[in-house]
């Protein structure tokens, strides 16, 4: 029985793990009998690469996806990919008025982010040390206004620990009347 959609906000620096994190919690919370819908920024993006013209298309995408599924019946959304207040601000313009929203922030060191980054093979620019640390520098700028129930420091902590913290809110959350 749906008691509630939450919809489950991960948001983060580039190549912090947001993908891995949430890939993890969606699969936990299926097997928690739980319905899911996990919508990732790359995957949206990737719909019109190598032609995709302009980021804020896939940003504004995004969102209105997340907010689609977020007036469905499915019990979770999970929403991967914001790293600004201002993509943040523009998915929760999306999503319907009063809807419960778990806010989950990752912070993560520039150098161990890039370090991950060389070893993987489907990633592109975050392999620019240069780029990776601009990235960084801007998701620092704004972290004191991203809102959230949950900061997640990924190198104090594993990803079992950081998923067992995102699942247990989220579950706690959704048996909330």
């Amino acid at each position: 029985m749906v008691l509630v959609n939450l919809l489950v906000l991960i948001s983060g620096p580039i190549a912090a793990g947001k993908s891995t994190l949430a890939r993890e919690v969606a699969r936990q919370l299926r097997e928690l009998g739980r319905t899911v819908a996990l919508v990732e920024l790359d995957t949206v993006a990737e719909m019109a690469l190598p032609t995709l013209p302009d980021w804020d298309w896939a940003h504004s995408i995004h969102a209105g996806l997340v907010g689609a599924w977020s007036a469905t019946p499915i019990e979770v959304v999970l929403d991967e990919g914001t790293e600004t207040p201002a993509e943040v601000a523009q998915v929760l313009r999306a999503v319907p008025e009063g809807a419960p929203v778990l806010k989950v922030v990752l912070v993560a060191d520039v150098e161990r982010s890039w370090e991950r980054a060389q070893g993987d093979p489907t990633r592109g620019l975050s392999k620019d040390r240069d780029f990776l640390t601009e990235m960084y520098e801007r998701f620092a700028a704004g972290l004191p206004e991203l809102e959230r129930d949950l900061l997640l420091d990924v190198e104090a902590t594993s990803l079992e620990e950081r998923v067992v913290a995102v699942v247990t809110e989220a579950v706690r959350r959704l048996a909330v009347p």
